[in-house]
């Protein structure tokens, strides 16, 4: 078994963190502690999810993928509020938004993976 830091899905969700860090630093004070903290606690929380689930097999496994899912739509919707309310530049939201559609697309994909696993009867 792989270690979860060399999974794809872990290093984009590492760079997805390094992004909302970066993205907190230039929010405003009022907004700093709310918004900039959910979003990193989500990106923390996908990261764990990632490694639970690469430690995990079959339903539990499952699981931890679509809590991951649950916690990556989370954090599209906070990039988005930040971004409409100007609090997040356009290019930092940008790059957010590519890595979460990518980690989206490899849950998924590791979920279908997971899913169609059958055990042998």
């Amino acid at each position: 078994m792989a270690l979860h830091s060399d999974l794809p899905i872990h290093r984009t969700g590492v760079q997805l963190l390094t992004i909302a860090v970066k993205a907190q630093a230039q929010m405003p004070r009022g907004v700093k502690r709310h918004l900039g903290d959910k979003l990193q606690h989500h990106c923390m929380e996908m990261l764990d999810r990632m490694a639970l689930a690469n430690a995990t097999q079959q339903q539990e496994r499952a699981a931890h993928i679509q809590e991951l899912l649950k916690h990556q739509r989370a954090a599209i919707v906070l990039l988005r509020v930040g971004h409409d309310a100007r609090y997040i530049p356009t290019g930092v939201w940008s790059a957010a938004v590519q890595l979460l559609d990518s980690v989206g697309k490899q849950g998924g994909g590791w979920l279908k993976k997971t899913s169609n696993w059958a055990p042998a009867a």
